[in-house]
């Protein structure tokens, strides 16, 4: 079983800036993608914000992210990153962390992902 924890998430003001966590222990193994999702109040599915590769060579944005949003990751402690810059009242919502063992290699589909972290709220006020 893969345990995955989000940190970071609270209430800033639009313009700043927020740095999201994510750790997976158990026995994720060495080749393991992370990303981040999220739900917000205008969404009726989980959305992609970022995902990367197992070793950090590729990363994938939604539109939604890119430019603003950097996602990184500590291989050794499989931990991945999101830093959020210059955020909008609009990124409010649940940031949940994904953790994929056995999807499709470059599939950022929901369905792909193989474990979820519990989500960690997010709030942008005006």
């Amino acid at each position: 079983q893969v345990h995955v924890v989000e940190s970071g998430g609270g209430l800033v003001q639009a313009g700043d800036s927020l740095r999201l966590s994510c750790a997976a222990s158990g026995r994720p193994g060495s080749r393991v993608a992370m990303g981040w999702f999220r739900q917000t109040p205008r969404t009726a599915e989980r959305e992609l914000v970022a995902g990367i590769n197992w070793s950090g060579s590729s990363t994938t944005y939604g539109d939604s992210a890119k430019g603003r949003f950097t996602i990184s990751r500590e291989n050794a402690e499989n931990t991945v990153y999101l830093q959020m810059n210059s955020l909008k009242t609009e990124d409010t919502g649940v940031y949940y962390c994904a953790v994929k063992i056995y999807g499709p290699e470059g599939s950022w589909l929901p369905r792909a992902i193989d474990y979820w972290g519990k989500g960690t709220l997010v709030t942008v006020s005006a």
